[in-house]
């Protein structure tokens, strides 16, 4: 019987490498494979989805869902899915209840206030497995707070959305990612 996973993890946590292996067991094995990500994601190419460890795969934008055979392949996997809207996460679950495919959805819980996004909240409400994809603060705790830095400062004021990567944002744990402390992250990335 098919699932929707949803696997989720701070900033940093391997989410995007562990899809594409994800995706390249399935390949080797000679199955079909249909990667996704939400089109306001184009920080590494229209139809890419790359890792920050350099690994890389084709991809399809969920937004284009309904122009594609989703019966023609044996698993589905969507990067970045916190951007997802609701609706696209009710695709997903029509996906997994009624043509049998299995949806493994990546992407992370909450926004740099600690507030969920659409995509997770549905994707936390309505997948039948969820997983964390766990990586580590500063001090060695785990991460499960997304930080985003401005002038070598934490703030918790903005847009929900600023895409970006580890000069803009890093995992806290709770206690710093409250306290605003950085620890070695601003020595490491704000020297520019």
């Amino acid at each position: 019987m098919a699932k929707l996973y949803f696997r989720y993890g701070a900033m940093g946590s391997s989410k995007t490498a562990n899809a594409i292996m994800v995706r390249y067991n399935y390949v080797e094995r000679g199955q079909r494979v249909l990667m996704l990500k939400p089109r306001l994601d184009n920080r590494d190419g229209d139809i890419v989805v790359r890792s920050r460890c350099g690994l890389e795969a084709q991809c399809a934008f969920v937004e284009d869902l309904d122009q594609i055979d989703v019966k023609a392949y044996h698993c589905v996997i969507v990067d970045e899915a916190q951007f997802l809207t609701k609706a696209q996460v009710e695709r997903l679950v029509f996906i997994v209840d009624e043509l049998g495919v299995p949806v493994i959805a990546y992407g992370l819980r909450a926004d740099f206030q600690g507030n969920l996004f659409e995509g997770s909240l549905w994707l936390m409400a309505w997948a039948d497995t969820i997983e964390e994809v766990k990586t580590i603060c500063w001090c060695g705790h785990k991460a499960t707070f997304n930080a985003r830095v401005q002038d070598g400062r934490v703030v918790k004021e903005g847009d929900q959305i600023l895409l970006g990567g580890s000069s803009q944002y890093v995992s806290l744990c709770r206690r710093h990612w409250a306290k605003g402390q950085l620890g070695p992250f601003k020595e490491l990335h704000m020297e520019d």
